[in-house]
């Protein structure tokens, strides 16, 4: 009737010396380290600040650090970083379209600089008759010229988009590239991608 318990043996045998759990770590040479100790290493030291203007200091670096990376990265034309009104594949075709050209629009405030300050300029009588009467007549020839090359951009650009992204929101495409034809080359924002004639910026060229 009552069955006898079976005894589990117990293994009373030596662990054998080359035994890889009874050896342990090879190489470590060191006893495990604690948790506390090992999160202690792991977290870098801060430093609060002492009193309230310190604090304001250590947040207006943060604060300037912050700015100049979102700057860098507007310049460089990062997606993320851009104005809404810059962002997207269309307003990205413009500025490639309006830079891989010599436009004349950019050329509008040089030459308008140039010639306000040669009118300065205390040349003898005769020679500065000469400018004011170039200045005078060179001004209005410019101004049109600059509008006639706008009217220009903005018709092509927008056919253009059109036809190369039918799906995207074409509305102030036209006047965004405009715009962008009439400023210095230098001064533009996102800073030109290509170069006159559509080769690429190079990095050590986009840094200049």
């Amino acid at each position: 009737m009552f069955r006898r318990r079976t005894q589990t043996s117990t293994d009373d045998s030596p662990v054998p010396v080359d035994d890889p759990k009874a050896q342990g770590t090879p190489g470590k040479g060191r006893p495990t380290p604690k948790r506390s100790e090992a999160q202690g290493r792991r977290r870098s030291p801060v430093t609060a600040p002492a009193n309230r203007k310190e604090a304001y200091r250590l947040q207006r670096e943060r604060d300037r650090t912050l700015r100049t990376r979102q700057r860098e990265a507007m310049l460089r034309g990062d997606e993320k970083a851009l104005p809404v009104r810059d962002r997207g594949p269309v307003r990205k075709f413009a500025r490639d379209w309006v830079d891989s050209r010599r436009l004349p629009g950019q050329y509008f405030l040089p030459a308008v600089l140039v010639i306000m300050l040669l009118s300065m300029v205390p040349f003898p009588l005769p020679v500065r008759q000469v400018v004011l009467l170039v200045y005078t007549m060179s001004l209005p020839v410019v101004m049109v010229l600059v509008l006639a090359s706008s009217f220009y951009v903005a018709g092509r650009v927008k056919k253009e988009a059109a036809a190369k992204f039918p799906n995207e929101e074409m509305r102030g495409v036209g006047f965004y590239a405009a715009m962008r034809s009439s400023q210095i080359r230098r001064l533009r924002f996102p800073k030109p991608a290509v170069r006159p004639g559509g080769a690429p910026v190079t990095t050590t060229a986009a840094r200049r």
